[in-house]
């Protein structure tokens, strides 16, 4: 099989093959991403379809969203690697694989028949890349996983929401796609070990995605180990620099401001018509402010409630203060600067005609990223990809009837 790079993507992961295992939203995101820089990603399903994703919302009665959004890039094949003619298959595509992506339960691969020794005969430099909700190992390791488990284990939703309320969620899956991010990372590193060595080795990387939660949250161990604290939810109030918060203007628009240093705080105090702030003793130093957070926060929130937005933005701008409307993807989508730089791309969709959604992150100078198609259909390349293993549409056939593709 060779699987030849779609030569209007000449990103930095052209030419790095990867089959696409897994279900849902967290591996899948990770090969998308790789998919976005060049790699040429095919995404297996089972013969029926089912993956989860295309019944989470945005849904219409036709089309599966979320799906078409979240797997860009990729083609589509169908195979249940669980009968043994979908085994045989499976390890006839690795040969010609660098990457495969999988996120079944621990072990799982391993009772089909497919454990790593196995793959690893397919295709000695093979990377395997296991993304599980708790990794390979441990008293959690069978455990079912999704992105609200992650958040809520790894502590980080108990840092959100109001400070006398319950923790929260966002209204997305967030776990999933930050332990996504970790994993085209995980991906582009082995890619780079294997081709910086005269004697690529196979490798079998373990990725937890409560781990990766756990990785954003740098200083709590040490906060915790060395000053007793176990930090909590402050709303949108930051407690580690002041002011940091989110306030609402006289016409309801709310704007997050920040400003941390003792430059950026004079400043706020001079767009408020309040310069004598600076010289309160209260306010002198960063943890000074934080130590009296509350009475600071009280008065930038009666001035910003005191103002239109218009009038916020203006006053902020001039004094260079950082300031944000709090957008939602309607102003995303309008905003100039996004607009300039292509922030949202048309994708190209065989029944929409196109889709929007964000860009190639991040951009490559010699690069040129372009997504040739929204997710595909259940098994849509078929043909191509088998067919570049010599089978005929004879074979294709019998495998069909017999639930195999």
């Amino acid at each position: 099989m060779n699987i030849t790079p779609n030569p209007s993507n000449s990103g930095p992961l052209s030419g790095v093959r990867i089959l696409d295992l897994a279900t849902v939203l967290a591996a899948p995101f990770a090969s998308t991403l790789c998919a976005d820089l060049g790699a040429s990603v095919i995404k297996v399903e089972l013969p029926e379809g089912g993956d989860s994703l295309r019944s989470l919302a945005p849904v219409t009665t036709e089309h599966a969203l979320f799906w078409k959004a979240a797997n860009r890039g990729k083609k589509g094949i169908s195979l249940d690697i669980r009968k043994p003619e979908g085994k045989v298959l499976l390890l006839r595509l690795l040969e010609k694989t660098d990457v495969l992506v999988e996120n079944f339960r621990t072990g799982t691969l391993a009772r089909w028949g497919l454990d790593f020794e196995t793959l690893k005969q397919a295709n000695p430099r093979l990377i395997v890349l296991r993304l599980t909700g708790f990794g390979q190992t441990g008293p959690y390791a069978s455990r079912p996983g999704f992105a609200r488990i992650f958040e809520a284990m790894s502590g980080f939703a108990h840092l959100t929401g109001e400070a006398d309320g319950a923790p929260q969620h966002m209204n997305f899956p967030f776990g999933d796609v930050v332990c996504g991010v970790f994993g085209a990372f995980t991906i582009a590193a082995a890619v780079a070990e294997q081709r910086g060595s005269n004697t690529p080795e196979p490798r079998e990387i373990d990725l937890s995605a409560t781990e990766a939660l756990l990785r954003l949250l740098d200083p709590l161990p040490v906060e915790f180990e060395q000053l007793g604290v176990a930090r909590r939810r402050a709303g949108s109030r930051a407690t580690y620099t002041a002011p940091s918060n989110m306030y609402c203007s006289a016409d309801g628009v709310w704007i997050t401001l920040v400003g941390t240093s003792d430059a950026i705080f004079q400043r706020v105090t001079q767009a408020m018509g309040r310069p004598e702030l600076t010289s309160d003793p209260r306010f002198a130093t960063n943890p000074l402010r934080v130590e009296h957070l509350e009475v600071l926060d009280r008065a930038i929130a009666d001035w910003c409630k005191s103002c239109t937005f218009s009038d916020l933005a203006d006053v902020l701008s001039r004094h260079q203060v950082p300031f944000s409307k709090v957008y939602d993807i309607k102003d995303v989508m309008e905003d100039p600067h996004f607009k300039e730089r292509q922030a949202i791309i048309r994708i190209p969709d065989k029944d929409l005609g196109s889709i929007p959604g964000p860009c190639v992150v991040p951009r490559f100078s010699g690069h040129t990223s372009k997504i040739e198609a929204s997710g595909p259909d259940t098994g849509e390349h078929n043909a191509e990809v088998y067919g570049q293993l010599g089978l005929t549409a004879d074979d294709l056939g019998h495998l069909k009837q017999a639930g195999v593709i």
